[in-house]
């Protein structure tokens, strides 16, 4: 009799010991691994940290143009949707298509909608420009100054975004973020990262592939992703 009743209370109690193991589990951390790098892999490498922190994001509109019959200005006709973000006052680089490497100034000085694309009159600095000459224009659009990382840190796997957070010296985890704004040099960090962690720039696929190597079968770290402040 006591055999039986004992029978009867385990299995009415099975089901929240169950649950209860099954809470646990849920709840129980995904494992994360750390990627090592020594000293001279790091060097073969040149294995590069940036911090992570607040940065001007900068995007650029490149379109082409040609100098004007005076010589001292620049005429363009962009037609792309990017043209929104142009605004007089912004500044821009520009040069020949054959040679960056002499590159002029110019200001934005004006913008003309015309038929869906818009008209672009700028100034340019300095003398010696050719009239009708020819010329690339990467016009700097300031958006402004957000928590970023550098964009070569970032890789991109399945929809996800990836970057590899130093956990300590000589040691690399694999963590996932989300981005919004993506600029020339930068690219903002939505979530996933806080100010003052260090991320692999220069090396970053490297450290990639030996942690995929390692364990191919698990899944990309970053379960752990924190919230920056």
């Amino acid at each position: 009799m006591k055999t039986s009743l004992l029978l009867v209370l385990m299995v009415l109690m099975l089901p929240g010991v169950l649950a209860q193991a099954g809470v646990r589990d849920h709840t129980r951390p995904a494992p994360s691994r750390d990627t090592p790098v020594s000293e001279a892999q790091g060097q073969v490498l040149s294995l590069t940290l940036a911090a992570v922190g607040r940065q001007q994001i900068q995007q650029w509109v490149r379109t082409a143009g040609a100098v004007d019959s005076r010589g001292t200005g620049l005429q363009a006709r962009h037609c792309l949707a990017d043209a929104a973000l142009l605004a007089p006052g912004q500044r821009i680089i520009a040069f020949a298509p054959q040679s960056k490497s002499s590159a002029a100034q110019a200001w934005l000085r004006r913008l003309e909608p015309q038929q869906g694309c818009v008209m672009i009159q700028a100034d340019l600095l300095g003398s010696g420009h050719r009239p009708g000459q020819l010329y690339v224009m990467e016009i700097i659009v300031p958006r402004g100054r957000f928590l970023a990382v550098p964009k070569e840190a970032i890789i991109e796997q399945e929809g996800r975004s990836l970057v590899y957070v130093q956990s300590q010296a000589g040691h690399y985890r694999a963590r996932t973020i989300h981005t919004g704004l993506r600029g020339e040099r930068y690219t903002q960090v939505l979530h996933g990262l806080a100010a003052g962690e260090q991320v692999v720039t220069l090396g970053s696929f490297f450290i990639h592939a030996q942690q995929q190597l390692a364990a191919p079968s698990s899944p990309a770290a970053g379960s752990h992703a924190h919230h920056a402040h």
